[in-house]
């Protein structure tokens, strides 16, 4: 089975959260079931962790886990604290594929995305 893991920031604002848990259940929606699950998870300030989260899907029976990074630019948790917490399960589960996907703000669509909104009333 193959897995997909929305990894944001998280918030102190529980609604924030719910906010991605809600985005991550469309994306499965709308992936129509391209993965046998689609979950998220937080760098920090919610639950569950990205360790956490990426252990849950390899225990559902994940033998590839995609993280998509819930991030617009390329600061020091895109660059470095998201792989490296990506890279200590990597090490305890070396026969599990798991891939860092780009983060949204390198998206080609996303210039569209924000041109959408700005013409919105």
């Amino acid at each position: 089975m193959k897995s997909l893991l929305l990894v944001a920031h998280g918030s102190r604002r529980m609604a924030s959260n719910d906010e991605v848990r809600e985005l991550a259940y469309r994306l499965e929606a709308h992936t129509n079931g391209t993965y046998g699950r689609v979950d998220c998870a937080f760098l920090e300030l919610a639950e569950p962790s990205i360790p956490d989260g990426l252990r849950q899907a390899i225990h559902a029976g994940a033998r590839a886990v995609v993280v998509v990074p819930y991030f617009l630019s390329a600061g020091r948790h895109v660059v470095t604290d998201i792989p490296d917490v990506v890279d200590v399960v990597r090490a305890e589960y070396p026969d599990v594929n798991i891939t860092l996907a780009s983060y949204l703000g390198a998206s080609a669509g996303i210039v569209e995305l924000l041109a959408g909104l700005a013409e919105q009333d």
